[in-house]
């Protein structure tokens, strides 16, 4: 029984060993993923993960065209956002597996592995025994193994993404470059058309070119931010900017802070740069600015000395420094404005004198600095003294503004500027003008003061006689409202009050022309209303001997009996001493005139209109004052268009 046991034990041992020599191997692997020694390579399907597992290297093919392959970095949250491509040019079939190799030399190279042909190699100059390690910055470094020199790094060979601790900028003792190129297409990391460059001739300032052409800058650079992107100084708290000068460097370079969500600065297939931020909560990448923003940051979009203001689209984006005028005003006209701008009044400089002065352009993105000339030691005043020396210097400013106040530092343009547009928290530039441009701009100044100040004055005058006028009205109003509720009392009555202006302006001023008659109560005038409506007006005459009771009786009487023979009470007036009755008209005269005129009426019935006029009033049902004992004569009889006879009330006395 144990004999059997005995013997199985060795058995057991020999199947276990090869099993944990594999995951010894396994876990050293795992332990050295970031790292790529001489000798050593990966495969396609092999990568190497820097320590913090942020970034990998590795073999993809791009969305879309499986049958390309090509060895990059990428974003290990996020492979699709491939940072740098080594064979862009020459990519892999997907029939061969491609291998990566460090050599002897300290060489990468990149194997077509059917063909053994070098399809991309790190062309490192000097030779000596290396490793390659990929860091967390995403940066593939290639080291000496003995003393740890750099021999090369990714860094210093960008695609189309600027990740933190790259540099965008140039060597000038050497003439190397570190710029971004464009993917040729979303899915095709050939190099495309548009590079991303730091232009160091004059300030240093970034520009996106199209081919040969300037499509975009920065604005130089302040000693804070480019001056036409003042948002940099907007999101310090997660990256930080800077520019290197040095006799070995010149270069941009932004940094993340601890807490920094990953960043990158891509330049896109189109030519637009985006700095994305990557969310991980929801992992997609945010955008975080771009540029180009808007058409104002068009190179040159207003030509030499225009100036953009993205505010005024209604007058074409472009206007002219003061000083200047369109060279083509029908070219502008027509949204065309690349000509620019030519002088008002030539300069007057020269024999080492001058007239001159300079004006004083605020909140603007700098022109492009590459006619200038550069003094950093210099004092703004200075600066100033050297522009006004020199005939060619056409405007000069502050080369930085760390410190607060004007400035310091000295840039000088000569002979024109041009691509300046209006930024928040832009510089001032001081443009040359000639002496005779600032008795203009003074008077403008002037001009600018006092309409202003004389717009306020009217619009505070017109204002305050508005206040006095509605304050009159109100007054006027609780006057007219005391005096209705002395004269009417607590009566509802469903009678419309008429302005005494409405009645003034009906009855043109009480026109003797619209006079209709005159009794004791006071003139009678016709009136045209609103909608062209005829009314007869009676006014209350200063000495007719009668006063507020009759008025009172008539308004509350009238008003409260309604027959189709008496004639109808529309409304009335009291405003001040005036008191007005307004009537229906009825055109067709009074009753007189038909009995003892020269003609009569045969279409008139008189005893009838007589009888009904007289019965149904004197013993009307809504009379509210019982028996009214009244004096009808035939001139208060009259009939309106279709000779239907109304009486008119003449009170002689009301007996309550």
């Amino acid at each position: 029984m144990e004999a059997p046991t005995t013997n199985r034990s060795p058995n057991h041992l020999a199947m276990i060993f090869p099993v944990l020599l594999l995951f010894l191997r396994a876990s050293a692997a795992a332990i050295a993923s970031d790292t790529l020694n001489t000798g050593g390579n990966i495969t396609d399907g092999e990568t190497l993960v820097s320590a913090a597992g942020s970034f990998t290297l590795g073999f993809f093919s791009p969305t879309g065209v499986p049958a390309k392959r090509y060895l990059g970095i990428w974003f290990a949250a996020s492979p699709e956002a491939v940072c740098w491509v080594a064979n862009r040019d020459t990519p892999l079939s997907n029939n061969t597996a491609g291998v990566l190799e460090i050599a002897a030399t300290g060489i990468l190279r990149l194997l077509d592995g059917g063909s053994g042909q070098t399809a991309w190699s790190s062309n490192t100059t000097r030779s000596a025994p290396a490793v390659a390690q990929l860091l967390d910055t995403g940066n593939l470094v290639v080291r000496e193994q003995s003393g740890g020199d750099v021999l090369w790094q990714s860094f210093d060979h960008p695609s189309n993404t600027l990740l933190a601790g790259m540099r965008l900028g140039m060597d000038p003792r050497t003439g190397a470059e570190w710029s971004l190129t464009s993917w040729r297409a979303p899915n095709d990391p050939a190099p495309g058309d548009c590079r991303r460059a730091l232009d160091t001739r004059g300030l240093p300032d970034c520009v996106s070119w199209q081919g040969g052409v300037k499509k975009y800058r920065t604005g130089p650079w302040n000693g804070l931010w480019f001056s036409g992107v003042p948002e940099m100084a907007s999101y310090s708290e997660l990256f930080s900017n800077e520019v290197v000068v040095r006799a070995d460097e010149v270069a941009y370079i932004f940094n993340a802070t601890a807490d920094a969500p990953f960043s990158r600065l891509v330049l896109n297939e189109v030519g637009v740069l985006q700095r994305l931020a990557w969310d991980p909560a929801s992992r997609v990448w945010n955008t975080f600015a771009q540029a180009p923003r808007d058409v104002c940051d068009d190179y040159a979009m207003c030509g030499a000395f225009g100036l953009c203001n993205v505010n005024t689209a209604s007058t074409l984006f472009c206007s002219c420094i003061a000083g200047f005028s369109p060279v083509n005003p029908s070219q502008w006209s027509m949204r065309e404005s690349g000509g620019g701008c030519r002088r008002n009044v030539p300069l007057e400089c020269g024999n080492g004198t001058t007239t001159d002065g300079f004006m004083v352009v605020r909140g603007v993105k700098l022109p492009d600095t590459d006619n200038t000339t550069v003094d950093m030691s210099a004092t703004l005043g200075q600066c100033r003294a050297r522009c006004f020396a020199n005939c060619s210097c056409v405007a000069y400013a502050a080369a930085d503004i760390r410190g607060g106040g004007a400035g310091s530092g000295c840039v000088m343009w000569t002979n024109y500027i041009v691509d300046v547009r209006y930024v928040d928290k832009g510089q001032d530039l001081y443009v040359r003008l000639a002496k005779s441009e600032f008795a203009k701009e003074k008077r403008m100044d002037v001009t600018r003061i006092v309409l202003p100040v004389l717009a306020s004055v009217l619009a505070l005058t017109a204002a305050c006689l508005y206040l006095v006028w509605i304050c009159r009205l109100r007054g006027q109003r609780r006057n007219n409202n005391v005096q209705k509720k002395e004269i009417l009392g607590d009566e509802n009555l469903e009678l419309p009050f008429v302005s005494f202006g409405d009645i003034v302006i009906a009855t043109n001023n009480f026109s003797e022309a619209n006079m209709l008659g005159e009794g004791g109560f006071g003139k009678v005038y016709k009136g045209m209303l609103d909608q062209k409506k005829e009314v007869a007006i009676k006014r209350l005459g200063q000495g007719s001997g009668q006063g507020v009771e009759e008025f009172r009786n008539e308004v509350l009487l009238i008003a409260k009996l309604q027959h189709r023979n008496l004639v109808r009470l529309l409304g009335c007036c009291i405003h001040g001493d005036e008191k007005l009755l307004i009537y229906e008209y009825l055109p067709n005269k009074s009753l007189d005139c038909f009995i003892f005129g020269l003609s009569l009426s045969l279409s008139l019935s008189l005893s009838l209109s007589l009888s009904l006029s007289y019965k149904k009033l004197a013993y009307h049902p809504l009379a509210p004052h019982g028996l009214i004992r009244i004096n009808i004569k035939t001139k208060l009889i009259s009939s309106n268009y279709n000779y239907l006879s109304h009486i008119l009330f003449h009170f002689l006395h009301i007996l309550m």
